[in-house]
């Protein structure tokens, strides 16, 4: 057998025709019929208050690895057993079911997204259908979050982190699962990427030339699937917590000031370098700031220079607002500062898309004269 780990602990196993590990119930495909009434070895009894959450067994995903992970972050369904079956029969009497059964209706802890006529999206302008993980993640993200945060649900940064790591984690493992691509072309991929998450867990899964095909081994490797997904999700969560949203408080913070900085309210001065770029974009919006920030100024952390950044027209493309003056591109030091007229001059990239000045003073000269050109 192998060590339970964290937060892979309080499941028991049980022997007759049914298939309990430590982490997970898998019922005998024919029989399937769970008992969680006595365990294998020392005919305990299993603890009544036990939640059991059912999902399908045979091939797995990385939707329904995840979704079995987070659903047992929460209060409701804390450890609960993972029972993996197709019977109908032993689905009924679940107290959750995902990724089986035929069946949406969250009054019942139903997440199934393989009916007909199923549509049902996240929201709040996301248009992707959402996979098992995706049911998963609307109905107990916010629960999951409050609870890292140590916050109440209502608390405006829950919302916030909610909304980020759907777009930047969960979106892709529900459009993958349902064989949404991610640009629209009918030309085929120019590489093979097989490293995202739901790549490697489906490598998960017994390989074909293995011996053992046992249930045994497959629940084996359905908990190595839950434990990868679920770490990487809640990685991306402390990420969020910890790093994106003080930089996005930050950012605020900047745009709130930017006519101290400048009348024009189109330059932006970073007192504490941070990740700027996509905080900037959707801020903006926030805040319905116009004109748009045109340059952002911050220091380097390690040569102490101050930088002049053109913000990109969008997230996704180099193309800058408002590039820095052509006549400046590619010159450095004593030239640049002869043609700006603007002393301590570091460098403009040949793009234009940034430049840089030995102090503030000068950083913010460049960025004035710029707007100006």
């Amino acid at each position: 057998m192998w060590a339970a780990t964290k937060p892979f602990s309080n499941f028991h196993f049980h022997r007759q025709w049914h298939l309990t590990l430590p982490l997970l119930l898998m019922a005998n495909p024919t029989t399937a019929r769970v008992s969680a009434s006595f365990s294998s070895s020392s005919g305990s009894p299993v603890h009544a208050s036990l939640k059991r959450v059912g999902t399908h067994n045979g091939s797995f995903h990385c939707d329904e690895a995840l979704g079995c992970f987070m659903i047992r972050l929460t209060h409701k369904f804390s450890n609960a057993e993972i029972v993996r079956t197709r019977d109908p029969q032993v689905l009924e009497g679940l107290d959750a079911v995902l990724d089986v059964g035929g069946v949406y209706d969250p009054s019942r802890d139903r997440y199934d997204h393989h009916q007909k006529g199923f549509a049902e999206v996240f929201g709040h302008g996301f248009s992707t259908k959402l996979s098992s993980a995706g049911l998963v993640y609307k109905h107990f993200g916010k629960e999951i979050i409050a609870n890292e945060l140590k916050v109440d649900e209502e608390h405006r940064d829950v919302h916030y982190i909610y909304l980020a790591v759907y777009r930047s984690f969960m979106e892709a493992i529900d459009a993958i699962d349902n064989g949404v691509n991610q640009y629209d072309t009918d030309q085929p991929p120019k590489y093979v990427n097989n490293t995202h998450l739901s790549s490697r867990v489906g490598k998960l899964n017994l390989d074909w030339t293995d011996p053992d095909q046992s249930p045994e081994k497959e629940n084996e490797a359905f908990q190595r699937a839950m434990a990868l997904a679920g770490s990487e999700f809640l990685d991306s969560v402390r990420f969020h917590i910890n790093s994106w949203l003080p930089a996005r408080s930050i950012v605020m913070e900047t745009l709130a000031a930017r006519q101290t900085v400048d009348p024009s309210g189109e330059i932006a001065v970073l007192n504490k370098f941070c990740p700027w770029k996509l905080h900037l974009f959707e801020l903006e919006g926030e805040m319905k700031i116009d004109p748009p920030i045109k340059y952002v100024l911050y220091q380097d952390e390690r040569s102490k220079h101050w930088r002049v950044q053109a913000v990109a027209v969008s997230p996704d493309r180099f193309e800058s607002r408002k590039p820095l003056p052509p006549q400046w591109r590619g010159l450095r030091d004593d030239e640049l500062s002869k043609e700006a007229g603007i002393p301590g001059c570091v460098f403009v990239h040949m793009s234009g898309f940034i430049g840089g000045n030995q102090n503030y003073d000068g950083a913010l000269a460049m960025a004035r004269a710029a707007l100006k050109m």
